[in-house]
């Protein structure tokens, strides 16, 4: 079966073999350009609230969405509850079979202004540190642009949280100029008190990368995305 054309309509546009489009500003009616954000998301139980995540980013006017998965995070969630553009290892290869095809990491990295992974598990968190890029979205992390945001949620359990290393590769990500969205702790799945998971609404007081206050309206008053 042959693959899809990339699914989201800007990268189109980024393709070499593509047709330019009209330069007459006559020849098309002028149409605000959508702000573009991708959500990384890996294989935490926090993963569980991708759907609602994704949910509350639609609610915001002027934003157009994708999901690049991991294969650990499909465990969590159902992809019919998430209503945009899912991305997983296997579009990178299918989509990939000459040299004029396009590179699906590069294309998103492209396509998107900022980069929200959420939730960012200890096993992610250690490769994106150490630069290892062995899945589609450790590859556009490692290729993104630094000069766009992008934002990560740590989520782990608490034993995991606290080991040494756990600081140490936090570091290193705020080093390369991505931006921390505290975690809170919460009774865990495995029963343990304390715990660190991906706190959402958190995301609404990151000043200047988000349009206005559209992040906090969507977020902000939802105790259930604590």
């Amino acid at each position: 079966m042959e693959p899809s054309p990339c699914r989201l309509p800007e990268l189109e546009a980024a393709r070499p073999h593509m047709e330019a489009r009209a330069s007459c500003p006559a020849a098309a009616p002028l149409v605000e350009r959508q702000f573009h954000v991708l959500v990384g998301v890996t294989g935490s139980v926090a993963a569980l609230k991708l759907p609602l995540l994704v949910s509350r980013l639609l609610d915001i006017p002027g934003l157009e969405v994708a999901v690049v998965t991991t294969e650990r995070a499909k465990h969590f969630y159902t992809p019919q509850d998430v209503p945009v553009t899912l991305y997983s290892d296997a579009d990178e290869w299918e989509m990939w079979k000459r040299r004029s095809d396009p590179v699906l990491h590069i294309d998103l990295r492209k396509w998107a202004d900022l980069m929200l992974v959420a939730p960012l598990d200890a096993n992610t968190l250690g490769k994106v540190a150490s630069g290892i890029c062995d899945n589609l979205l450790t590859c556009v992390i490692r290729a993104w642009d630094r000069s766009k945001p992008l934002l990560f949620c740590p989520a782990m359990n608490t034993a995991m949280w606290e080991h040494p290393i756990t600081a140490q590769q936090v570091g290193q990500l705020k080093a390369f100029g991505y931006v921390e969205i505290p975690c809170v702790a919460k009774k865990l799945v495995c029963g343990d008190q304390g715990g660190h998971l991906v706190r959402l609404k958190a995301c609404s007081h990151s000043p200047g990368l988000w349009k206005g206050s559209a992040l906090e309206s969507a977020l902000g008053s939802d105790p259930s995305l604590l």
